[in-house]
């Protein structure tokens, strides 16, 4: 699978937000999908039912959910395997991060991403093969 950059579950939240507040987030992360050649993992798309079901401000159905979900089927998307699971340990233990962040990370490399967009991990900080760059940040 090869894709240019990888979005973390945020990005797809933003994406998805209809809320005033998140306008300009919204409007940089819908940028990044439309604009890039962006890999997803299995695990991006299961944080992103869960949250934007039942931790965002503007609580979602999982019809609507699912809605996003099949928007974003054209795109690559990682599976979960052994390798993978261990592959993000590795990760995390190495980089002294969360188990989530580095299945994330080993998500990313295995797309062949050079780019994570997130706002979870040190802008600009290189893990191997991937950069992670936070498209909301302010300078």
């Amino acid at each position: 699978m090869i894709a240019d950059t990888m979005v973390d579950t945020n990005i797809l939240v933003y994406a998805a937000s209809t809320l005033d507040s998140d306008r300009q987030k919204t409007a940089v992360a819908r940028d990044i999908l439309k604009t890039q050649n962006v890999g997803l993992s299995a695990q991006v798309l299961q944080e992103f039912l869960v949250v934007s079901t039942q931790k965002v401000r503007k609580t979602w159905s999982l019809d609507d959910a699912l809605d996003w979900i099949e928007a974003l089927e054209d795109f690559p998307c990682l599976a979960i395997d052994a390798g993978l699971v261990r592959f993000g340990a590795e990760l995390a233990c190495q980089h002294r991060i969360s188990y989530w962040d580095g299945a994330i990370l080993a998500a990313a490399h295995r797309l062949n991403a050079q780019i994570l967009y997130t706002e979870d991990l040190s802008h600009e900080q290189v893990y191997g093969s991937v950069k992670v760059v936070n498209p909301f940040r302010v300078n």
